[in-house]
């Protein structure tokens, strides 16, 4: 789990997210010791710990990612979309590196050649915006 700021970001994140989606489950895949030591005694039970040892940097080449780091983050996030235990992926990481895996892993719907990017931006009015 990570992104630019790492885990003090994305655990309380994830946090927010069940508290406010009573339904929501969430698997944390990362480095499992980071993952816990930012949850701290904030564990949830519908919050699982998946460990992952190998991270994908902002600055690896997608297809490098894709084919060399099969232990990392994204990797086993993508794989436990494609075996049915998780229904989404999302990643505070490196996007092309999330697409160029997803697209392999997951492959493409037929007619479709490649993955589509969304965005949900906040705007001035209290809203949001949904970019495609």
């Amino acid at each position: 789990m990570g992104g630019d700021h790492g885990c003090v970001v994305t655990v309380p994140a994830a946090l927010a997210f069940v508290a406010h989606e009573p339904e929501a489950q969430l698997l944390l895949v990362g480095r499992r010791r980071d993952i816990e030591t930012a949850l701290k005694d904030q564990r949830s039970d519908r919050i699982e710990v998946l460990d992952a040892d190998e991270v994908v940097e902002s600055d690896d080449a997608p297809a490098i990612a894709m084919r060399t780091k099969r232990n990392s983050s994204m990797r086993v996030a993508i794989n436990l979309v494609k075996e049915g235990r998780a229904d989404v992926c999302v990643s505070a990481g490196n996007t092309g590196a999330l697409m160029a895996i997803a697209r392999f892993v997951l492959k493409t719907l037929d007619g479709i050649d490649r993955p589509a990017i969304a965005a949900v931006l906040p705007n001035q009015k209290g809203g949001v915006t949904t970019v495609l």
